[in-house]
């Protein structure tokens, strides 16, 4: 008679073993071991011996466990820091958008990706190389939560890191080329008539590239023989509500002004209602340019100009940043490459 169906299915349940493969293949366990991960010391017929054993009975190798015999992981880790109580559903677009691509860029170059949300002393925690959860540690987010950025940057000596969003040179950091983008926005408004620009932004944010956002646009004005005006906005606020009282402020104040840079979409994107609920015509009246490239913005009325990092790059940039770091390279900054997105908020 045949077997039955409960002997089948505890044969099937039976995990095959490197044992199993070396009894098939006459050889040692350790000898399996060392054909499998590609041991140059195992002559070329004994390991098509032990390919073919593990072949014919579907042996999988533990990675897991010959990640950890070769002191690696496989695995980096991705902190995410948000504002101190902020409601995860509320991030920047933007950082969701860069978390998305550097997960990518891991997962083809090998590695799977832990990722943690933390935004306070109570759940701060980078030690993921030394618990050997991970090989590496990749923090991305705000730069305006500063005990965040004092935590991650006392960690130890010897933790392998990069960074996004740091708010000091200092960091071993990964960054969009803003000064470029924002004189390529600015040069945009210029060529299209608009000479009354003014930047919504802040020269003293923590947000490191606010600031060299504001000096490509200054460059960009002066260039022009123009004089760069900031309208500041107040810190603490959701960036939308910033773009939204700064418009207002400036409205209020009665300086003439014909184009807005927001130096986030965000902001940008604040600004853009305000104007609109004031009467004001949007390309023809002002026009308006942000910074990021968020997906929202292409869905505002009008359509957000804009301009966007190219966040395959930025992904790529991180991982191997991080990789190299790993395998013993000293950390370098790098610049992302952006490009402007023409829309509906600036003139044909």
């Amino acid at each position: 008679m045949g077997e039955s169906k409960v002997q089948m299915t505890e044969k099937r349940l039976t995990r095959v073993t490197s044992f199993d493969v070396a009894e098939a293949a006459g050889v040692s366990q350790s000898t399996v071991s060392r054909a499998l991960a590609g041991d140059t010391s195992i002559s070329e017929p004994t390991r098509r011996r032990v390919t073919e054993a593990a072949q014919k009975l579907n042996y999988q190798v533990d990675e897991n466990a010959a990640r950890l015999r070769r002191g690696k992981t496989g695995t980096l880790a991705l902190v995410m820091i948000c504002r101190p109580g902020e409601n995860r559903k509320d991030l920047n677009p933007f950082y969701f958008a860069l978390l998305g691509s550097t997960c990518a860029a891991a997962a083809a170059r090998g590695y799977e990706v832990l990722v943690a949300f933390q935004d306070s002393p109570e759940n701060f925690w980078g030690h993921y190389q030394e618990r050997r959860k991970a090989d590496g540690l990749i923090v991305i987010g705000t730069s305006e939560n500063t005990a965040a950025w004092d935590y991650f940057g006392s960690l130890p000596e010897g933790n392998h890191w990069v960074c996004w969003g740091a708010p000091s040179d200092a960091f071993p950091w990964v960054r969009s080329d803003n000064l470029a983008g924002a004189m390529l926005a600015t040069r945009h408004m210029l060529v299209r008539g608009y000479k009354d620009i003014v930047c919504l932004g802040s020269e003293t944010s923590p947000q490191r590239q606010f600031k060299e956002r504001f000096d490509g646009y200054a460059e960009a004005m002066r260039e022009a023989g123009l004089n760069p005006i900031m309208q500041r906005i107040e810190r603490g606020l959701p960036r939308e509500e910033q773009g939204h009282r700064a418009a207002a402020d400036l409205i209020a104040s009665g300086r003439k002004f014909d184009a807005i840079f927001g130096v986030s979409d965000e902001i940008a994107l604040g600004a853009l209602k305000e104007l609109t609920s004031q009467g004001y015509k949007v390309p023809q009246d002002v026009g308006v340019v942000g910074f990021d490239g968020v997906r929202a913005g292409a869905w505002s009325t009008p359509p957000l100009t804009t301009i966007e990092s190219d966040f395959e790059v930025a992904g790529s940039l991180l991982v191997d940043r991080l990789i190299a770091t790993i395998g013993g390279e000293p950390p370098s900054p790098r610049r992302v490459p952006v490009r402007l997105v023409v829309r509906g908020s600036t003139r044909d």
